[in-house]
């Protein structure tokens, strides 16, 4: 019960420190090298066999050493590809292009509110291709959001419907999908296809179909009318990229996908060699734009600060997480959960009760990635214990943090969007609220159908 009782108190301070806007990746660290000394101090080994130092407090150190060899070559390196190759596609204009494209369509649909419905799908899609959830929020706010005022939207609702554009983190691109397939055991797009989208798609059409009630019954509660005022202009600046930049974004899932054992390839395409293809696929577009060698090379240079970045952020959060986890395992806080789920939580019980306290998290901290990375290493252990697939314990941790992400006030989507709307986070975090709830029971519904 001690090493319990210190992980609840670590836990629990943790928590507030992020909270107060401490550093995530320091807090978690500290957290996991406090429930390592834990265990030492209890006698508990934390690295067993071979590996040891042979002196436990240096272990401590050998175990951060030990997963950043294993992270940073592997599922790191994956991630930072990914964030580098969006950081290009936003240099070369690509992404804004894209959604630029993708926005074109909703103009044709004359109800504001059928609009926002038709507004929050294709949003959600186009998160598949920009894995950054503030990062799409501005860029839909530059082009989605004047169509929607356009149309009679309230500048409430067409913000509130963009902070939830990114509550599914759907597609093999994003950093939560490959750690979640990871640790599920599966290759991400086998994931994605096979378990990722049977939750995520009816998720997203009981969301679709919540907006236009929630959105209307607050505007009809604040006095707005929807009035279609024209739609304010979102064409390109005239030195935009060409329309096959808008295409740019997706060829690496594209490939992802058709060289996939799914539809029967006998050619391997891994998630960072599809992305090193669309970056050459860029720079050879941008050299027929510009003739200018010097420019496209210099330009490369935004890829390898999209992965610096990575690793400073996602990846540094990951590994940070995972020595918490370590901690957690060392000072027996997952045996006491586990014995807890044999002696009275079944399977169900036990799913429910890691979504609702990752989507608890979520909504205090403001952030999604940082209650996924924490969980998702205790899942397999967890659900091997009570005799169902990781896979189903770590879906409902992955959508429920990012669900939970779009309720917060103090994320970073709803800070950006709430800014560039002129409207108060609160505001947005209660017309964001009852959609995420329904989206919170449709998951757990499909998933517990899944089971």
């Amino acid at each position: 019960m001690t090493g319990v009782a210190l992980a609840i108190v670590v836990t629990i301070w943790m928590a507030y420190m992020i909270l107060k806007k401490y550093k995530a990746q320091t807090v978690i660290f500290l957290g996991g090298m406090i429930l390592l000394a834990g265990a030492i101090l209890l006698g508990k080994p934390i690295i067993a066999g071979k590996e040891t130092t042979g002196f436990a407090w240096f272990d401590i150190f050998k175990l951060i050493e030990s997963l950043l060899s294993s992270r940073v070559g592997g599922l790191g390196l994956m991630i930072m590809s990914v964030v580098g190759f969006v950081r290009y596609m936003d240099h070369i204009g690509a992404s804004k292009a894209f959604v630029h494209l993708g926005t074109k369509p909703l103009a044709f649909f004359r109800s504001p509110y059928t609009v926002l419905a038709m507004a929050y799908i294709v949003g959600q899609m186009m998160k598949a291709s920009i894995i950054s959830a503030a990062g799409l929020g501005i860029l839909l706010m530059a082009t989605m959001f004047p169509i929607l005022i356009g149309l009679g939207a309230s500048r409430a609702g067409a913000a509130a419907v963009i902070v939830t554009c990114s509550c599914i983190d759907i597609g093999p691109a994003a950093a939560s999908s490959q750690l979640i397939a990871k640790y599920a055991g599966v290759d991400v797009v086998t994931y994605v296809a096979h378990h990722q989208l049977a939750v995520a798609v009816p998720t997203i059409l009981v969301v679709a179909a919540l907006h236009p009630i929630i959105q209307k019954w607050f505007d009809k509660k604040d006095g707005h009318t929807a009035v279609r005022s024209g739609i304010a202009s979102t064409s390109p600046a005239s030195d935009a990229p060409p329309l096959i930049y808008a295409f740019l974004p997706l060829l690496p899932i594209t490939l992802i996908f058709i060289f996939s054992p799914i539809f029967g390839s006998k050619i391997k395409m891994s998630v960072i060699t599809s992305m090193l293809i669309g970056v050459f696929a860029g720079m050879v577009l941008e050299y027929i734009r510009s003739r200018d060698w010097a420019k496209v090379a210099g330009s490369i240079q935004s890829f390898f600060d999209g992965m610096g970045t990575a690793f400073a952020t996602i990846v540094s959060l990951i590994i940070a997480a995972e020595t918490f986890a370590a901690g957690l395992k060392a000072i027996g806080a997952v045996d006491a959960i586990i014995h807890s789920a044999e002696s009275g939580f079944g399977g169900y019980v036990m799913v429910f009760i890691m979504q609702s306290i990752t989507a608890a998290a979520a909504i205090v901290t403001g952030s999604g990635d940082a209650e996924i990375f924490s969980f998702a290493p205790l899942a397999p252990e967890v659900a091997r214990q009570i005799g169902i697939a990781p896979v189903h314990i770590l879906i409902p941790v992955q959508f429920a943090a990012t669900i939970a992400r779009s309720i917060s006030p103090v994320s970073a989507v709803c800070i950006a969007v709430a800014g560039l709307a002129e409207v108060p986070t609160v505001d947005i975090s209660k017309r964001t609220a009852i959609p995420m709830i329904g989206a919170f029971i449709a998951m757990t519904i499909a998933n517990f159908i899944a089971i």
